[in-house]
């Protein structure tokens, strides 16, 4: 098999390993037998794709220049035949909504599974948006797991589902389950170790000029009853008629209700993971019921649905649309067990030996340099304007240098510095990590090249996506200064951040903003972080099989 992720993977004596959501995703991937993998890093997904990565080598798995190229190559192997997994966090779905949206009027060949994790809470993003509702919006179906061994199962299931209706299938995850462990047992016997190429499709159905997207818009349209009736079928979607109450549940919430009431429960339960919503199912349990109580994770998805503008007479709805669980953060033992009424497990009876922190740079990271330099060079002005971006230089927010004025998404800084530029705004620099620009940089950045705006670009290039645990970059090093140099840029300067040369960067600033028109500098010193996770990648790890 090669090696597994985990330092300490145990199997126990049925063959059941102990995973991370993501892991076991990933797994089921492989044992769909899937041809490529294809993501571009970010919490929570990021482990899917490295898992892949390291434990199967003979799968084609590097990382793509964005989320939205990942699903094009993904959609690519699709076409000629094979199965592909593409995996990102939820944010990254924005991405790629473009090419997300139309394959679902294309259709695919070779199975396609996208694998989304979502952030309730936003441990590490900037919004909690649900991905079950671009799911609905795409009308393809998802899965929607609620503990490992599911990841598992669902992702294996969603790749037979993919190729039996010729439609791409999403399986959402949340943080909580896609960085939590848990057994899974694995299904030796019925991998899908090789896969024969199926034939190329009719190219009328992929080119989605008006006429084909048209009438292949009714055939997505058409294929949504069996769909439906897939999901009413599905085997996890499971319904229990008892009581008068009845909850509806999903995801990692239905393990929150078990806990909460025990496996003596008397009340109706409806777990849903498998969409589009079982009507049929819903339909039974609210006509059963006085009540219905929602515990989802994320949107109140299912609730809204239900609700619709009158609500349901003579049925109590409640849920997050009401008070009833909170509507933002994520889903938590003590909220679902107060919303049901049950006694709330105390999980937080001991006092903390350590106190939190607010989040810093690494001690010795190149961006405190740079952004110290950024600070002392801009001082002089009163209002300077200083956009950033997603990377871990968005912790220049925090004290004492204070040097981000906004992160808004993936390559804003520099569209967004171009725009502040024309309403007049002097000085305007913006900051944007190496594997940011290769993302989605570039192409504001060729914006302001042919105008010529007025604004400075300092592109922080320490040789790796660092926040996500150091993948590799695209753009970094001399084929960073090789592409701008293609882009058109002519005020060109690369500093090195090192506090010794604190004087010769603030000089290096001020030149670039005193300078009319674009100016780029290039911050390059390699992550401190490299050199230990190379070093730990050479260690011994668990052998297993595949």
């Amino acid at each position: 098999m090669g090696v597994s992720l985990l330092d300490h993977v145990w199997k126990n004596e049925m063959n059941a390993e102990l995973l991370l959501g993501d892991e076991a995703v990933a797994w089921g991937a492989i044992d769909a037998g899937i041809a490529g993998a294809y993501s571009y890093a970010g919490t929570p997904a990021t482990e899917i794709f490295e898992t892949i990565q390291i434990v199967a080598p003979s799968i084609w798995a590097h990382w793509s220049a964005n989320e939205k190229v990942a699903y094009e190559e993904a959609l690519g192997m699709s076409y000629v035949g094979k199965r592909a997994l593409v995996s990102m966090k939820h944010v990254g779905l924005n991405v790629a909504m473009d090419p997300f949206m139309s394959s679902a009027l294309t259709g695919v060949v070779g199975g396609l599974v996208l694998a989304v994790g979502d952030d309730p809470g936003m441990h590490s993003s900037q919004d909690e948006q649900d991905s079950r509702i671009l799911a609905d919006f795409a009308k393809v179906p998802c899965f929607e797991p609620s503990n490992q061994q599911e990841c598992y199962e669902m992702t294996r299931a969603a790749f037979t589902l993919s190729e039996s209706h010729q439609i791409p299938v999403m399986v959402r995850l949340v943080t909580r389950l896609a960085h939590s462990r848990g057994l899974v047992k694995f299904h030796p016997d019925e991998r899908a170790r090789s896969q024969t190429r199926l034939p190329l499709p009719d190219p009328n159905d992929w080119t989605l000029v008006p006429v084909n997207a048209r009438r292949r818009y009714r055939r997505l349209l058409a294929l949504q009853t069996k769909l439906e009736s897939a999901s009413e079928a599905s085997p996890f979607n499971v319904l229990h008629l008892r009581g008068k109450r009845g909850i509806i549940c999903t995801g990692p919430g239905y393990n929150y209700v078990r806990e909460a009431l025990g496996s003596e429960m008397t009340d109706s339960l409806l777990r849903i993971g498998q969409y589009p919503m079982p009507t049929l199912l819903i339909q039974q349990i609210v006509a059963h019921c006085d009540e219905i109580i929602f515990v989802e994770e994320g949107y109140p998805f299912i609730e809204k649905r239900l609700r619709g503008l009158m609500g349901v007479p003579g049925v109590s709805i409640r849920g997050k649309l009401d008070g009833t669980l909170p509507f933002d953060g994520e889903l938590l033992p003590e909220s679902v067990s107060k919303a049901l009424g049950a006694p709330a497990a105390v999980l937080n009876d001991i006092n903390p030996i350590m106190t939190g922190r607010p989040p810093q740079y690494c001690k010795g990271c190149p961006h405190s340099s740079s952004m110290n330099a950024l600070v002392d060079a801009t001082s002089a002005y009163e209002e300077p304007l200083l956009f950033s971006d997603i990377g871990c230089y968005a912790l220049g927010i925090m004290p004492p240098y204070r040097s981000v004025h906004s992160a808004v998404e993936m390559g804003a800084s520099v569209g967004m510095a171009h725009g502040a530029s024309r309403a007049g705004a002097h000085p305007v620099l913006c900051t944007i990590g190496d594997s940011t620009f290769a993302h989605s940089g570039m192409t504001p950045l060729l914006g302001a090249v042919l105008a010529d705006a007025n604004i400075t670009v300092l592109i922080l290039d320490n040789a790796t996506t660092a926040m996500t645990g150091a993948q590799d970059s695209m753009a970094t090093g001399d084929k960073l200064l090789e592409m701008l140099r293609g882009l058109g840029v002519k005020d060109l300067q690369v500093i090195d951040p090192l506090p010794k040369n604190h004087a010769s960067s603030v000089e290096a600033i001020r030149k670039a903003i005193e300078h009319e028109g674009l100016s780029v500098i290039v911050a390059q010193r390699p992550c401190i972080q490299i050199k230990p996770r190379k070093l730990a990648m050479t260690l011994p790890v668990h052998q297993g099989e595949q």
